[in-house]
């Protein structure tokens, strides 16, 4: 008798996403807020083989190191989207270099508690099972055959009533092990989630700014209160950052005009 045995790949993104599966979706967050009730999201195929794809919503908290963890039950303060969030299509398939509209309709009570609402929508891919009678058979053998099952989730928030967030930057720490890393916290307050980009400039004594470190699509997810982040410093202009300072800025993401949420100079001692 032979055995398939399955394994799951999940790949968070912030960006456009681009996956071993050969699956695109844009766009990568989904919000709904200011009377918002529907949505769509491009599903494409860029490989060169037919696949189709199962659509469901899980559920993650996230952790003071930005992991992604599956969960059953919310966190306090953490409220799930998917009871209010319609999906259709729930399966697709998809040709080579197709794409498909999956639509995202909201259907919440009007009384519905002012808050952060939020679930994952999981794209996992289907695995067609060999057919009956086509199995490999061994007197003396067992076969394994390992399947990877490729996913893809995007966040899919809503948010109900007026809600309000504070971030900032805290515990930074310039450490060289040997190279030079930076130890920071942001921190979130208040009722919604942050997303942004983070950026460090070096200034050195006469006023030159030089970027020597970016982590791109940020997320501090209800009800994490903050999140931790090592960057490590580029080191190839020669700057002594025992000199000058550090100006860490967390702006907004995704408009072309970027706002700045939390900024930090650090000036080493």
């Amino acid at each position: 008798m032979k055995k398939t045995s399955y394994f799951i790949i999940f790949l968070f993104i912030s960006t456009w996403l681009n996956a071993q599966s050969d699956l695109l979706i844009t766009p990568y967050r989904v919000i709904f807020e200011g009377g918002k009730k529907m949505e769509e999201v491009s599903v494409a195929n860029t490989g060169n083989d037919t696949a189709r794809y199962a659509i469901n919503f899980v559920q993650y908290r996230m952790t003071e190191e930005g992991k992604l963890e599956q969960i059953k039950e919310p966190e306090a303060g953490q409220y799930f989207a998917d009871r209010y969030v319609r999906v259709f299509p729930r399966t697709i398939s998809l040709g080579p270099n197709e794409a498909q509209i999956v639509r995202l309709q909201v259907k919440a009570p009007s009384d519905l508690l002012a808050a952060e609402y939020r679930s994952h929508l999981y794209f996992r891919s289907i695995v067609d099972e060999e057919a009956p009678g086509t199995e490999t058979t061994s007197d003396t053998l067992l076969g394994i055959k390992l399947t990877p099952v490729y996913g893809i989730t995007i966040p899919v928030i809503m948010r109900v009533g007026e809600l309000d967030l504070q971030t900032g930057i805290e515990q930074v720490e310039l450490i060289f092990d040997p190279a030079p890393v930076l130890k920071f916290n942001i921190t979130r307050q208040g009722s919604k989630s942050a997303f942004g980009d983070i950026e460090v400039n070096y200034v050195d004594a006469g006023g030159k700014s030089t970027k020597v470190g970016s982590v791109k699509g940020v997320a501090v997810y209800t009800p994490l209160s903050h999140r931790r982040f090592i960057i490590p410093l580029d080191t190839t202009s020669l700057i002594d950052f025992r000199q000058g300072q550090l100006t860490i800025s967390y702006t907004t993401a995704g408009s072309k005009k970027k706002e700045i949420m939390a900024e930090y100079t650090y000036k080493p001692e």
